[in-house]
């Protein structure tokens, strides 16, 4: 098998290296951090596809570079990003689990009482970098519903796997699992 999987987004190419998660799974490592072109040429293109909303909720961290510039886009004066710990500046901070296919452990995700606040009786797209197993969009969903929010759109760069056949998200492109064989 060879080590990389290409991708193409808008204009743009990426060589991604594939890594082991597991005994049985590979996957193309995708990580826009640091990645200026990429995520400048992807906010627009998931712009198109966004129903009409009032904010942006990602998760912290890899979602963050997104939710920044598509927020700017849009001329929003704020994003949300439910953090992976309680802060010492946190006030009642709402909080709830994940286990992802990328950290493999269980993780929190928080919110601030003041972002809960902000949240409540708004339209939010919930924004990541690739959506796999879909387990942490669907706890950042659920802190936004516990702060009285409505999620009306869930967004990402890439949608991996079998979310790729969900209706309930908006992405980019697809992106493959590399099931290992055993012999």
């Amino acid at each position: 098998m060879k080590n990389t999987y290409t991708l193409r987004i808008a204009d743009i190419t990426r060589e991604l290296p594939i890594i082991k998660i597991n005994e049985n799974l590979n996957i193309a490592s995708f990580v826009i951090l640091g990645d200026t072109e990429l995520v400048c040429k992807a906010a627009p293109e998931i712009i198109k596809k966004l129903p009409k909303i009032d904010v942006l909720v990602t998760a912290e961290a890899k979602g963050i570079p997104l939710a920044f510039e598509i927020s700017r886009l849009l001329n929003m004066k704020k994003y949300i990003v439910a953090r992976k710990s309680i802060k010492p500046y946190m006030n009642s901070p709402i909080v709830d689990e994940v286990v992802s296919i990328t950290t493999q452990k269980k993780q929190l995700l928080c919110l601030d009482k003041k972002d809960a606040e902000f949240l409540e009786g708004k339209k939010v797209a919930v924004i990541d970098d690739v959506i796999s197993t879909g387990e942490s969009i669907q706890a950042v969903e659920r802190l936004v519903e516990a702060a009285g929010g409505k999620v009306t759109a869930k967004a990402a760069i890439l949608a991996e796997g079998e979310a790729a056949s969900r209706k309930d998200i908006i992405f980019l492109e697809k992106l493959p699992l590399f099931t290992i064989k055993k012999e």
